[in-house]
């Protein structure tokens, strides 16, 4: 591996021998119809939340084992969402309980034989599962060798980080930069995952080379409007508040009330 990114990416091979050796190890007891269900329960939610919801759900349909696809159709909506699931999440899980029992998400052993592809096809027909739900299976369950979720936050921003880029690279960008790390793309999303870890122990190598022609995602400048309304406005006083400490001019009769005077 070591020599298959030296030949074609110098910076990729600094973060490998900075991040030692690629230790990702696929679970693959999960039937497929599990790691979705999984997924679609962790959506939105932080860990812990998440498993208490998923652990009485478990409890609900399966009576402590996963439930079989056909439980969870049989379960009533009311009694799924006093576990704690949305709605929506509730049609998402029916809806990957009847594509798995009618084979469009298949098992175990049927999914092993399909490629990357015909499983992103096939899958993400379910409602709530979208491409980057089907990479991470591809990657931590099915172990895919040649996988890059160019959609995945962690990866964007490892490349960022390690290529020393001012702004986050576009999907497309990063995808057509990867092509050069194939057939072994999912060891480099490891290693951009890993480049996240490095740089926050200050530990991250240096790049020795950015890459040229890799558009990145620019931050929008401020509203021309909202620049001019926050310098016109004081901080600490209110536009109304400033008005009223200007001096107002005289009217044009006060001014020849005061001229009459004079005269007299």
């Amino acid at each position: 591996m070591r020599k298959h990114f030296a030949a074609r990416d110098p910076v990729m091979a600094a973060l490998i021998r900075a991040a030692g050796r690629y230790r990702l190890a696929p679970e693959t007891t999960r039937s497929p119809f599990e790691s979705l269900a999984r997924a679609i329960t962790h959506q939105q939610l932080n860990g812990i939340a998440a498993e208490r919801i998923l652990g009485r759900f478990v409890t609900l349909c399966g009576n402590g084992a996963f439930p079989e696809p056909a439980a969870v159709i049989a379960r009533p909506d009311h009694e799924l969402r006093a576990t704690g699931l949305s709605f929506a999440k509730i049609a998402s899980l029916k809806d990957l309980a009847a594509k798995a029992a009618g084979g469009i998400v298949p098992h175990g052993a049927a999914l092993a034989t399909l490629t990357d592809a015909e499983i992103i096809e096939r899958l993400t027909q379910v409602r709530g599962i979208g491409r980057w739900t089907v990479e991470m299976l591809l990657i931590f369950q099915l172990g895919r060798p040649d996988v890059l979720p160019v959609d995945d936050f962690g990866v964007r921003n490892g490349f960022r980080l390690a290529y020393g880029l001012r702004g986050m690279p576009t999907p497309r960008a990063l995808a057509a930069f990867g092509e050069r790390w194939a057939p072994q793309r999912t060891a480099a999303a490891w290693y951009l995952w890993r480049a996240v870890d490095l740089a926050k122990l200050g530990k991250l190598p240096a790049p020795v080379a950015k890459p040229r022609g890799v558009r990145i995602v620019k931050r929008k400048p401020a509203p021309v409007k909202a620049r001019v309304r926050k310098a016109a406005a004081p901080r600490g006083r209110s536009r109304s508040s400033a008005a009223v400490a200007r001096p107002r001019a005289p009217s044009t009769r006060a001014a020849r009330a005061r001229r009459g005077r004079s005269r007299r």
